[in-house]
């Protein structure tokens, strides 16, 4: 699968645009990104906090037959956004506040949020994808939050950082006859911190 990327100036929620381009525009997949979210969203109803230089994504697909069921993202996605960060961080030690933070040396520096919506009889699974890339958020909360550019010293390109998540998804999807659940889950429960 080919993930077609789209970009935005501003936004309510890149979630938002991905379920108008299912509806509206009969779109199958594609990544949506934005400069600017107006009105981002987090889990259990939170704001997500939008500050400029940050990525703010969603990517999106039907939930084809040969794919694995909508509850196994919740464990896919975390592994597959964390080896991107993984990348771009190497001296940095992940970690999972399953199912929605990724966590770089015990503080926050992305959010997963996963909706499925059903359109034509279909099956989509849209997954926002917040990553704080030179700024983030001073949250009051059972861990802080930081950003790649403090972990790293290095201030990456969201282009470069868009480039890794849709080529690590394209990946996932060619190679889809070799998933094993089992191991994506060992992984995240080897990850996971409470």
């Amino acid at each position: 699968m080919k993930f077609e990327i789209y970009k935005f100036k501003e936004v309510t929620s890149t979630n938002d645009i991905a379920i108008d381009f299912i509806k509206k525009k009969k779109k199958l997949s594609g990544f949506i990104y934005t400069d600017k979210q107006t009105r981002g969203r987090g889990s259990k109803g939170r704001k997500w906090i939008s500050e400029p230089g940050n990525l703010f994504s969603t990517l999106f697909f039907s939930l084809e037959k040969n794919y694995p069921p909508f509850h196994e993202f919740t464990t896919i996605n975390p592994i597959i956004v964390s080896d991107v960060i993984r990348n771009l961080c190497d001296n940095g030690k992940i970690n999972f506040k399953f199912p929605n933070d990724i966590l770089i040396n015990k503080r926050k520096v992305c959010g997963l949020l996963q909706e499925i919506i059903t359109f034509n009889d279909k099956k989509f699974l849209i997954i926002g994808i917040g990553i704080n890339i030179v700024s983030n958020p001073d949250i009051k909360n059972n861990y802080e939050a930081t950003n790649i550019f403090i972990e790293t010293k290095t201030k990456f390109e969201i282009a470069e950082i868009i480039e890794l998540l849709v080529a690590s998804y394209e990946s996932f999807f060619t190679n889809i006859n070799q998933y094993n659940y089992r191991s994506y889950k060992k992984k995240v429960d080897l990850m996971s911190i409470n």
